[in-house]
């Protein structure tokens, strides 16, 4: 995350917009306190995932493909 004052911002728009194009996430403050957040509309560029992106946020328990009991009747 880039932090950029509005006089500095008005400097370097358009290097500012190629930033938040790429995906960098761009905040323009004034008398120190963040006021916009400079986002794309629409990307130009569609981003892959990353693989790995996820890894420690999903979590499988070690009985998930064992029947469960409801079903007893149905096997």
């Amino acid at each position: 995350m880039q932090q950029i004052t509005i006089d500095a911002a008005s400097q370097h728009l358009h290097e500012l917009i190629e930033a938040a194009i790429n995906g960098e996430e761009i905040i323009i403050t004034k008398d120190e306190q963040p006021v916009i957040k400079l986002t794309p509309v629409i990307s130009e560029k569609k981003r892959s995932p990353l693989f790995g992106s996820a890894k420690g946020l999903i979590t499988i328990t070690d009985d998930f493909d064992e029947p469960l009991e409801e079903f007893q009747d149905y096997m």
